[in-house]
């Protein structure tokens, strides 16, 4: 009885001394690609929870699927929605109202008429037509009841493209931490959320700034320590178009005008808390322009950011504010 008892107190000894295992994922996801990476004691893989996790937000939100719950809403097939989608909703709108409609995800119907999104290219796009979509934006024009969106236009068009992946991030992150794993990074389609620390390096967890490329290729401009929060970066160097006089205008249309903003910022870095808020202030700042996004920042101090952008002679410069990690 004495060796029995014995051998099991070796047995915890060893099991609470354990060192975590080093557990790594990757894969296809909402048109991009995902990275997760964890630190678990008990070496639990949680694939198929991920994957289920993946599915119910597509089926929520991706304008990719036309079965999916936004779909659906966009061709007033049906109204109802989930959770998930009341939550993207919710965070949609305060951004929103904070930006002063600089974020706005009903703007869907100019993006799919700049070929920008799902739906292809209108055809014959002009002032008019423009002026005729800008008729459904606005997300002040939508609400909430209970499970129900309801739409005071019928044909306003909800994209909420540019916040969803940083939204899947957070999904994925607190499903890890209900498991109790205290110690990951989750990246999609690099939109970044971290906590705890590298344990195999015994350092926070560093994640790159990339460098703007209009060629399609890709360099970091450095590395940052992330610890316990998100990060999201919005550039207008991958997609975008040139007009006949050599003006660039980015795939973020502007949603007071309903075509695409013309700017220099090239690329925005966000940090906060969470990953969809960094999302989708990300975005709103490529249309706000650097000014406005200064002075925005000086009321939102919960906000690091970072800007790369051309100046008048073309060249790169960086702005960091609210004290984002120097390089």
């Amino acid at each position: 009885m004495k060796n029995y008892i014995f051998g099991l107190l070796i047995f915890s000894a060893l099991v609470g001394c354990r060192k975590p295992v080093n557990v790594k994922m990757s894969g296809p996801v909402f048109g991009t690609s995902y990275s997760i990476q964890y630190y678990s004691k008990d070496m639990l893989h949680f694939q198929n929870s991920i994957d289920s996790l993946f599915y119910v937000v597509n089926k929520s939100m991706s304008t990719y699927q036309t079965n999916s719950d936004i779909s659906k809403l966009n061709r007033n097939e049906s109204n109802l929605v989930d959770d998930h989608f009341i939550k993207v909703f919710n965070a949609s709108n305060v951004i929103y109202n904070q930006t002063e409609g600089a974020f706005d995800p009903t703007i869907g119907n100019l993006v799919n008429a700049w070929d920008f999104g799902p739906e292809g290219n209108v055809r014959n796009l002009d002032s008019l037509k423009i002026d005729s979509l800008m008729l459904s934006v606005g997300l002040n024009k939508v609400s909430v009841e209970g499970n129900k969106i309801i739409k005071e236009n019928a044909n306003a068009f909800i994209d909420f493209n540019a916040i969803a992946k940083g939204y899947g991030v957070d999904v994925i992150s607190d499903f890890l931490e209900s498991q109790e794993i205290e110690n990951y990074i989750v990246e999609i389609g690099g939109e970044i959320r971290t906590k705890g620390i590298n344990k195999e390096k015994d350092k926070p967890w560093k994640v790159g700034v990339e460098m703007p490329h209009f060629d399609g290729t890709q360099s970091i401009i450095s590395a940052i320590s992330l610890k316990d929060e998100a990060m999201a970066t919005s550039g207008t160097y991958r997609k975008f178009k040139v007009d006949d006089a050599g003006n660039r205008y980015s795939h973020i249309i502007d949603t007071k005008t309903g075509y695409p903003s013309k700017t220099n910022l090239l690329s925005i870095s966000v940090i906060a808390s969470n990953c969809m808020m960094a999302d989708g202030y990300a975005t709103a700042f490529k249309t706000m322009g650097i000014e406005k996004v200064t002075s925005f920042l000086e009321q939102h101090k919960e906000l690091k950011v970072f800007l790369i952008f051309e100046n008048e002679k073309n060249e790169l410069e960086t702005i960091g504010l609210n004290g984002f990690p120097e390089f």
